[in-house]
């Protein structure tokens, strides 16, 4: 699942952007609101993380565009504003959760789990192809009903590949949508891959990830 952060305390982005890909999501980060907007609006997020004091537009303001607009994505404000006047403005204006700053990490990411677990208009919680069936807000992966331990970049490169199943995906894709910019020298993608390959062949009884020659890898379906 991929979340947007904007936040503009760089510490604070850091440490959010750090915790959620350790957890397994893909995150993007906008540093200003007008950055914000336009990435919620190119892109499709499962959920935005917002900051009410942002630079060039506010955060009210982001989220009212957004609502606006009909777009309909799960929003959590983030802010150090703990009036009730503040908390009433940011869910008038069609916030889902608000949660002030300082804060637990652990409560982020329940109210993050609670907030998917209702389901998106970016589509279903569930995800399934070639007999793996994912579910995105438990975090969990069953092939042909069986359930296997994955690590959360496992998990991540896995949602990917059924996400876009019958489609060979490059290896720089991969690396990009797991851990952001792409390093071509390094070879995280092929040790997570070559786990993650062997784990869904042992619990299918044959290969589901193959390689397409020249060009990377493939989740293979059903003709």
């Amino acid at each position: 699942m991929r979340i947007l952060i904007a936040e503009d305390e760089r510490r604070i982005a850091n440490f959010l952007m750090k915790g959620l890909k350790e957890e397994g999501y893909a995150v993007d980060a906008a540093f200003d609101g007008e950055d914000a907007l336009f990435l919620a609006r190119a892109n499709e997020y499962d959920l935005i993380i917002l900051d009410l004091m942002l630079p060039k537009k506010d955060g009210l303001a982001v989220v009212r565009e957004l609502r606006e607009g009909k777009d309909l994505v799960p929003v959590i404000i983030l802010t150090a504003r703990d009036a009730v006047e503040d908390r009433v403005a940011g869910l008038d204006a069609g916030a889902d959760d608000y949660l002030v700053k300082p804060f637990a990490f652990t409560e982020l990411l329940a109210r993050i789990r609670s907030l998917l677990r209702r389901g998106t208009p970016q589509g279903a919680t569930k995800l399934s192809a070639a007999g793996i069936e994912v579910d995105l807000v438990m975090r969990q992966v069953t092939v042909d009903g069986k359930p296997i331990d994955l690590t959360s970049r496992e998990f991540s490169i896995l949602e990917y590949f059924v996400r876009n199943a019958g489609a060979p995906l490059k290896r720089s894709q991969i690396y990009e949508h797991v851990w952001g910019n792409y390093d071509r020298w390094s070879n995280v993608v092929d040790v997570h891959l070559a786990h993650l390959r062997s784990k869904l062949a042992k619990a299918a009884g044959a290969p589901l990830i193959v390689t397409v020659r020249g060009i990377g890898y493939l989740l293979r379906i059903e003709d």
